[in-house]
């Protein structure tokens, strides 16, 4: 929430109105003594008046967390604040109910959160303190009150005490002047990037309350409002609702992630006494599941039992109904994973009451599965939380229409060639359903904390992605979480069942749930000390519980996205041999008996970013290390170099599917219906063998690959070797009898000519001092002498000329670098 300390405007006028009622008061005559008569009480100096003065009858009363008091029109809203409830903190949610349809913003999306309290504020009034949750301590230490003091949140408001409750333990303050203030929280947007590029929030204006409703641990409010825009042309109308939610007066105690499992972190410094540094501490964020007091004990045995509170999902009542059991089953396919952590009935998802009325579809204590009406091919998992111990609060996951655009074209260039079900322009709803079952459950997994664990597949053997008894056993993959899809590796002839292409509730997910929600009734740092060494302890008895971070440790060619296996030359190569069969069959499986070739043009733009993906997962195995992070005591490695082989493989892998030009990627067949004319190092083959040749001869990565080659004792695989690699890979043709070379050999031939010379040219190499240079320089060197003895033979105009150009640029260098000499 962003921070404002202002005195509220209500305020100041209710200050100058008590002014001018004194002031008339002095300069009337007093009036004549009498005995009769008891003397008046005087007015209360601030302004306070008396309860039924200030709620009035005609006012409509909500009792609830606090007692709402409001006017019909909701033109005046009062707050009844008991006094037990001063300084309890409260977590502001603002989230979208409706938004035009051009700012790519939609129901149900998190606007802003933050935590406040209300406090009694000097001169007869309660002040509205943001919290500052960045730094903690045990209640109770020593530290407490010292880190309290310390991290004092501002005032973000100040609203003058209208009256006292009957029993003078609430107090009333006046909450709708303080929401038509354009710098009220209520009207933060901060967590919507979108939103906030395209509106001006200071000047929005009509802010009008359209429901307030009260419940016993949560209010909300809901409000509308007019945003100009960046330019102040456009204006666009919001309607938003805003939670007050109570969080409860014992934190859920926190538990430290463990980089070996991927949970989402929540960061606090952390003070105690016996340390010696303070401590940031990482807590993961995961929902409270507790026993219930009568089964603690028989879930100290081992026996399952059911959560306190469950955790519940809501299906948005906007969805399309033929979709909504499968959002079910993706939330309920969890429920196995909860039973490793001891709990029964502890996740489920149900169809939203529509017509109960005791129901609202704005409360804060419901989660849901939105539906959103949008081309956007995506889908999200949010959660919000407990800043001060990580507990999710609700979730509101975001289901975009296209999403299923999206799946179609996955399932069928990965899928097509093992099940025939996938092998049309439109899927039957069974088989979408089941797709949207995967992506409700990998979502769903991130509303319960989990990260993505893009290292996953790797530990899967790429031969076992064709074993029908492994796969039955393991999946393709052990984690949902990772971006695995579906089981491109498997051939026709393996009679793989379609159940066995999709990815499921793996080893790892179960594992990972375990590891967050085993209630143990310990602190923090017992629980901490017992769950390191649970951790230890899985990790050495199954490997497929590793987690792999691809997203805040980028180093690891394991964690990459997309892929599948242990070996991404091997995987690659069985993927390609699907997408020939899928490139061969396009026209019949896009056909579309009133289309225009359409879906034909995007399905061959897909196998183009397919391939692509292949070849960058082999990519990324030339020259880089592994990360494997270990607990103190383990002596293994965490860092070591990608294994030579590995990396050979690789390269040999780009020659033959890349390098040695795939024809059948630009079979004219349906190239002539699907594809636009370019020149050749223009086009998709052209241009991908150009960044992946840029790629290998990048300056900064051969200095990289040379440092590693030197620090693991030439373990790995050295620039020499890899200029020799990719010399021979270049250049075969210059060994023939005749050279006869097609467009696009000789495009990435210049490109190699070009990635040399640009790194030779560059004044900040040449006058550094890594052996890379000194390297790239003998290998132009000696391609210009073989190019020279070579030229001869070229058998075509065009191969000859191709080969004198080479020569020419090559001399151009040459003759610089003298003349600079």
């Amino acid at each position: 929430m962003k921070r404002y300390t202002y005195i509220s405007l209500a305020a100041l006028m209710a200050s100058c109105a008590v002014f001018k009622n004194n002031h008339k008061k002095k300069a009337q005559p007093a009036a004549p003594p009498t005995t009769a008569a008891k003397p008046a009480a005087l007015p209360n100096k601030h302004g306070v008046k008396s309860f039924a003065e200030v709620i009035t009858k005609s006012m409509i009363t909500k009792p609830g967390m606090f007692t709402v008091h409001a006017s019909a029109d909701l033109d005046s809203i009062y707050f009844e604040i008991p006094d037990s409830l001063l300084g309890r903190d409260i977590l502001v949610l603002n989230r979208i109910t409706k938004s035009p349809g051009n700012i790519n913003v939609f129901a149900g999306e998190e606007l802003a959160n933050g935590v406040i309290h209300f406090e009694k504020g000097a001169n007869e009034t309660i002040c509205i303190r943001e919290v500052d949750m960045e730094s903690t301590a045990d209640a109770g230490s020593l530290f407490y009150n010292n880190v309290k003091n310390n991290n004092l949140g501002p005032v973000v408001a100040t609203l003058p005490i209208k009256a006292y409750g009957k029993d003078s333990s609430t107090s009333v303050v006046l909450f709708s002047a303080y929401v038509k203030e354009t710098t009220s929280f209520v009207h933060q947007v901060e967590k919507n990037d979108s939103l906030r590029r395209r509106v001006v929030y200071p000047l929005i204006k009509n802010i009008e309350i359209t429901d307030v409703r009260s419940y016993p641990l949560n209010l909300e409010l809901a409000v509308s409002k007019d945003c100009p825009d960046r330019d102040e042309k456009n204006l666009y109308s919001l309607e938003s609702n805003t939670s007050l939610i109570l969080l409860p007066v014992q934190p859920m105690v926190r538990r430290i992630i463990d980089s070996r499992v991927g949970y989402f972190p929540m960061y606090q410094n952390f003070f105690a006494e016996d340390q010696q540094k303070a401590d940031r501490l990482a807590i993961a964020r995961r929902w409270r599941l507790e026993p219930k007091a009568a089964d603690l004990e028989r879930y100290k045995r081992g026996e399952l039992v059911e959560p306190v509170k469950p955790i519940v999902y809501y299906i948005d009542p906007k969805t399309p109904k033929k979709w909504r059991k499968y959002l079910i089953m993706g939330v309920n396919d969890w429920q196995v994973a909860f039973e490793k952590a001891g709990f029964k009935n502890a996740i489920v998802a149900k169809e939203w009451p529509e017509g109960d009325t005791t129901m609202h579809l704005d409360d804060a204590r419901f989660s849901f599965i939105n539906y959103f009406p949008s081309e956007v091919a995506n889908a999200y998992g949010p959660n919000v939380i407990d800043p001060r111990s990580g507990e999710i609060i609700q979730t509101h996951i975001g289901w975009y229409h296209n999403v299923m655009q999206l799946l179609r074209n996955w399932y069928m260039l990965q899928a097509g060639p093992n099940d025939p079900q996938a092998r049309h322009a439109k899927f039957d709803d069974e088989l979408m359903g089941q797709l949207i079952r995967f992506v409700s459950s990998h979502e769903v997994g991130h509303t319960l904390g989990l990260r993505h664990n893009f290292g996953s597949s790797s530990m899967t053997p790429v031969d076992s992605l064709r074993n029908i008894n492994y796969l039955r056993a393991h999946g393709h993959t052990a984690s949902i979480m990772d971006y695995a899809r579906f089981n491109y590796v498997a051939q026709p002839e393996d009679h793989i069942p379609q159940q066995l292409l999709f990815p499921r509730i793996g080893e790892y997910d179960q594992w990972a749930i375990k590891w967050g929600y085993t209630y143990t009734g310990n602190n923090m740092n017992a629980d901490n000390k017992q769950f390191h060494d649970m951790t230890s302890a899985a990790l050495a008895a199954n490997p497929r519980l590793w987690f792999g971070d691809g997203e805040v440790k980028k180093i690891d060619p394991r964690c990459q996205t997309e892929d599948l296996g242990d070996d991404a030359a091997k995987a690659g190569t069985y993927g390609i041999e699907n997408l020939k069969r899928v490139m061969k069959n396009l026209p019949v499986w896009t056909y579309n008996p009133e289309g225009l070739h359409d879906d034909l043009s995007d399905m061959y733009r897909q196998v183009q970013g397919q391939f692509f993906r292949y070849m960058n997962h082999a990519l990324q195995y030339v020259g880089t290390l592994t990360y494997t992070p270990r607990a103190d005591g383990d002596k293994q490695p965490v860092i070591a170099p990608v294994s030579l082989q590995k990396q050979l493989d690789a390269l040999n892998f780009l020659d033959k599917q890349l390098f040695t030009t795939p024809s059948w990627l630009i079979d004219p067949q349906i190239t002539s219906m699907a594809a636009n004319p370019a020149p050749v190092g223009e086009e998709f083959l052209g241009d991908l063998q150009a960044r992946v040749m840029n790629s290998l001869l990048d300056y900064k990565r051969l200095d990289y690959q040379q440092t590693n080659y030197e620090r693991f004792d030439k373990k790995s695989l050295g620039v020499d070797k890899l200029l020799s690699v990719l010399h021979s890979m270049t250049w075969r043709e210059l060994n023939n009898g005749a050279i006869k070379m097609d467009p696009y050999r000789r495009d990435l031939q210049k490109n190699y000519v070009g990635a040399l010379l640009d790194n030779l040219s560059n004044p900040a190499y040449a006058e550094g001092e890594s052996d890379v240079f000194s390297l790239l320089l003998a290998e132009a060197d000696n391609l210009h002498r073989q190019i020279k003895q070579a030229t001869p033979k070229a058998a075509t105009t065009v191969d000859k000329a191709h080969l004198l150009d080479l020569d020419a640029r090559i001399t151009q260098f040459e003759n610089k670098r003298k003349n600079k000499l």
